[in-house]
C-alpha cells in the first residue's frame, strides 16, 4: 500500500479508485508525453514520443487527426484560448504553430539549439514562450513566427508560464529556483525559492495571483505570486511529481507522476481528495477539464486515459465490442444514424458488455438512476424523474453538464432540434421492443 495512502486512509474526503481496462485514448505508438484539452472542452491533443501530436474529440474520444510534421518525440501541447490554435514542442529543436481547423502548420518556430520541453500561449493569443534544454527562452509572435526576445535561463528549461496577459513570465527547470520576468522590461524580477531539486510542471490560478510549481523532490508548492513568497507545500511522498494544474474554480490541484497515480489535492488542507491508480507506469502528465468533471492522464504505456474525478470511473470506450448485435447499422429509422454515439458508452441490454455508461434496456419510464450495481455519480442518486422522451430531449439539448450537474456523462449535445427528436424517438424503439 502506498505511504500516503496508509498515513491519511482515516481521512473521510479521500476517493482511491483503481482502474478497470475499458477507456482510452488509443493510437499513438510511443509514450505519451504531454495533454492539454481546449478551452471549450471540446477538444483533446496529446503528445508523444512516437513524433506525432494527435487531436481528439473528447466527447466521444475519437481521433479527428494527427499532427505529424515533428522530426523527434514530441514534449509538450498547449491549445491557445480560442481552442482553434494549438503549440507542439519537440526534441527536434523546434515548435509548431498549428491551425487545427484543418491540422495544418501556420509557423515553424526554429532557434532553439536544444530539445524544446515547454510552451505557452499568452491569453491574447499573440504571444507564444517556448523553453528548451538549450538553457534559454523563447518569446515569439504568433501572427508572423518571429522571435521577439531570448530570455537568459538558470538551467534547462522544463515549464513556462505567463501572467499578467504576457506582460510576465515564470521559468521552471534542471534548478530548483523559479524565476520571474517582466517580459516589457526584459530582466528577472523575483525568485521563488523552496523546491530542493528540479521543476518540472508551473501551473497559474485562474485568477492569476498565485502558482502551483511541481518537482522531482516529490513535492508540489504552492506561491503568491504578489508577494513572492510559499504557501503551502503539499509532500507527495510516493514519487516524482511530472505535472500539477490548477482545478477551475482555484481550489484544488491535480498531480501526475512516477507512481502512475492521478491526485487531487486540496489546497486549503494540504490533503488528497480523490486519488486514482491511473497507470501501471509513470504518469506524465494530467489535465482538468474545463468544467473540472473530468481528468485526462497520459503514461508511458502508450495511452491517454480520462477520468471521472468524484467517482474515479475511466470514461468512454474504445470501441464497440463485436459480439454485440448492432441493429442501428440496418436501420433505416432516421435517428439511427445518431445512435454510435451512445453505443460507445452504453449496452442495448443488461447482459451486454460493461460499459462506462448504464445499460438502455428498458431505458424508457425507468427511474433515473436506478440500474443496479452501476456506479452513479452524485448527480443522478436520489434524482426523482423517469427517463422519457422529454427528460432525454432535455439531456442532449441542454448538455449533460447543465441537465445534471456533476454527470459522468461527457458533453454530448444535438443541436439539431429535428434530429435531436429522431434520435429520442429511435432510443424508445431501441429499447423497448428493439428495431
Amino acid at each position: 500500500m502506498r505511504k500516503h495512502a496508509r498515513l491519511i486512509a482515516a481521512a473521510a474526503a479521500l476517493t482511491v479508485v483503481s482502474f478497470a481496462a475499458n477507456a482510452d485514448l488509443i493510437g499513438h505508438g510511443g509514450m505519451v508525453r504531454s495533454v492539454d484539452i481546449s478551452p471549450d472542452g471540446m477538444r483533446v491533443i496529446t503528445g508523444s514520443f512516437d513524433y506525432t501530436a494527435k487531436v481528439w474529440n473528447f466527447g466521444d474520444q475519437s481521433e479527428v487527426g494527427a499532427l505529424n510534421l515533428h522530426d523527434g518525440p514530441v514534449t509538450s501541447v498547449t491549445f491557445g484560448s480560442d481552442s482553434d490554435h494549438a503549440l507542439t514542442t519537440s526534441d527536434d529543436f523546434k515548435a509548431i504553430y498549428w491551425d487545427l481547423t484543418t491540422l495544418k502548420p501556420i509557423h515553424t518556430l526554429i532557434g532553439h539549439n536544444h530539445k524544446v520541453m515547454a510552451a505557452a500561449i499568452s491569453e491574447s493569443g499573440k504571444l507564444a514562450a517556448t523553453g528548451s534544454w538549450d538553457k534559454t527562452v523563447k518569446i515569439w509572435d504568433l501572427e508572423t513566427g518571429t522571435e521577439i526576445q531570448t530570455l537568459p535561463a538558470n538551467s534547462p528549461v522544463n515549464a513556462v508560464a505567463f501572467l499578467d496577459g504576457g506582460k510576465r513570465l515564470v521559468i521552471g527547470g534542471h534548478h530548483p529556483v523559479i524565476e520571474l520576468w517582466n517580459l516589457e522590461i526584459g530582466d528577472i524580477v523575483g525568485k521563488l525559492e523552496g523546491h530542493r531539486m528540479g521543476i518540472t510542471a508551473l501551473s497559474v490560478s485562474p485568477d492569476g495571483k498565485r502558482l502551483l510549481s511541481a518537482s522531482i523532490d516529490k513535492t508540489i508548492r504552492l506561491w503568491d505570486l504578489d508577494e513572492l513568497v510559499e504557501t503551502r507545500e503539499i509532500d507527495v511522498r510516493d514519487g516524482q511529481v511530472y505535472d500539477v494544474e490548477f482545478s477551475p474554480d482555484g481550489q484544488r490541484a491535480l498531480t501526475a507522476g512516477k507512481d502512475g497515480y492521478v491526485v487531487e489535492w486540496s489546497l486549503e488542507t494540504g490533503e488528497p481528495v480523490h486519488e486514482i491508480f491511473a497507470h501501471d507506469r509513470i504518469a506524465w502528465s494530467a489535465t482538468y477539464s474545463p468544467d473540472g468533471r473530468f481528468a485526462i492522464s497520459t503514461s508511458s504505456d502508450e495511452q491517454a486515459r480520462v477520468w471521472h474525478i468524484e467517482t474515479g470511473d475511466r470514461i468512454g470506450q474504445t470501441k464497440i465490442a463485436t459480439d454485440e448485435p448492432k441493429p442501428w447499422l440496418e436501420s433505416d429509422h432516421p435517428g439511427a444514424k445518431l445512435y454510435p454515439k451512445c453505443a460507445k458508452c452504453h449496452s442495448l441490454t443488461a447482459e451486454g458488455p460493461s460499459r462506462s455508461g448504464p445499460h438502455f434496456e428498458g431505458l424508457f419510464n425507468r427511474v433515473a438512476g436506478s440500474v443496479p450495481g452501476y456506479h452513479y455519480s452524485g448527480a443522478l442518486t436520489g434524482v426523482d424523474f423517469r427517463w422519457d422522451a422529454k427528460h432525454l430531449f432535455r439531456l442532449f439539448d441542454e448538455g449533460p453538464d447543465k441537465m445534471l450537474p456533476g454527470t459522468k456523462m461527457p458533453v454530448q449535445r444535438v443541436t439539431d432540434a429535428k434530429e435531436l427528436s429522431e434520435l429520442v424517438d429511435y432510443l424508445r424503439i431501441l429499447t423497448s421492443k428493439g428495431d
